[in-house]
């Protein structure tokens, strides 16, 4: 069709200008292969399309392939109009997971993508230089609300698994990836051990996709915490978790909890029908402590009915009812009540 037949909208609302030198080096780079929407063949106005055509007008183009023209045969008028706005609206909507857009365009090889709206060194960016450090301090670059499931949570999948062992995040350098093989990495350590991924999250891929599972990071719940301050630790907990699953990591999700109020928000984006961790280290000999693990176990049931609980740190008295259970010892407090005992 003859470029110059094609008619653009007289009251297109989208500024499309500055697209038109990117849009026109990716056609250079990958030829065209969208498609041009004209609302018919007797009334070749764009529907969608604007910036293609105007990029094509920029390499010279006569004609545009027959091939890559649409109609909208069997929309009203008023379907017409509709659609253009929202085949524009809608693209506004997704967002990037910048973590994963960085890698796979360092994958790429020598495309230069920066002229695609890639560069990353850029001040010219969407929010700014400023506003992408204060991203990264927030961790926004690997996950984002739009990641989130209705709850504002970051939604796992569920899982079935039988992890041969449990070891501490904080044996995870100084084991061999041989004596990792068969084991779930747990964070059922004092939160300073493992601060560090919360902070830099990147660093620590390769490490932990050295172990067959990693249970979720479990971020303090204390009884005297405020309650946005544990909504806070539960976010970071499900956030490191789903990206690392965007790494290829095998993630366990983790059921904690503090009092019934945080029941309200802790058991979110934690999947139903799952194999779930807990850890029981620290209740066994603090009657109220177990007395609120208890009545907190019995609602994350509830909540999440799980296939399989993986325990850790020792049983405790409860009717677990269907779920099968499996208990993990807690090495540290066996090596040091050995020691004793020596």
């Amino acid at each position: 069709m003859d470029i110059n037949e094609i008619i653009p909208y007289a009251r297109n609302a989208r500024h499309n200008k500055k697209a038109i030198p990117a849009v026109a080096d990716s056609i250079r780079q990958f030829g065209l292969r969208g498609q041009i929407v004209l609302e018919s063949r007797e009334n070749p106005v764009i529907v969608t399309g604007h910036t293609r055509v105007e990029a094509c007008k920029s390499l010279g183009w006569k004609e545009i392939p027959d091939e890559n023209i649409a109609y909208c045969d069997g929309l009203t008028d008023d379907e017409i109009k509709a659609y253009r706005i929202a085949d524009n609206k809608t693209g506004e909507i997704s967002t990037w997971n910048i973590s994963m857009l960085k890698s796979e365009v360092k994958s790429i090889g020598k495309l230069d993508m920066s002229k695609f709206g890639c560069d990353f060194k850029s001040k010219n960016l969407a929010y700014g230089a400023e506003r992408l450090k204060t991203d990264k301090g927030y961790n926004l670059d690997i996950i984002n609300r739009y990641d989130c499931g209705a709850s504002g949570m970051p939604e796992l999948p569920a899982i079935d698994c039988k992890p041969g062992d449990f070891m501490g995040f904080n044996y995870a350098k100084s084991t061999s990836s041989e004596d990792k093989k068969d084991k779930a990495c747990h964070f059922f350590l004092d939160d300073y051990q493992f601060e560090r991924l919360w902070n830099s999250p990147r660093e620590y891929v390769d490490l932990l996709r050295s172990f067959a599972y990693v249970i979720a990071p479990d971020f303090s719940l204390y009884m005297d915490m405020p309650y946005p301050m544990q909504a806070w630790n539960r976010y970071r907990s499900q956030a490191l978790a789903y990206f690392w699953l965007t790494q290829g990591i095998t993630v366990i999700p983790l059921l904690t909890w503090s009092d019934e109020e945080s029941y309200k928000f802790t058991f979110n984006g934690v999947p139903k029908g799952s194999t779930v961790a807990t850890s029981t280290v620290g209740i066994q000999r603090d009657k109220n402590a177990l007395k609120a693990f208890k009545s907190g176990l019995k609602a994350a049931i509830k909540a999440v009915q799980p296939t399989r609980l993986l325990l850790y740190g020792g049983t405790v008295d409860f009717d677990f009812g269907d779920i099968e259970v499996l208990e993990y010892k807690n090495h540290v407090t066996d090596r040091m009540a050995n020691g004793r005992q020596r």
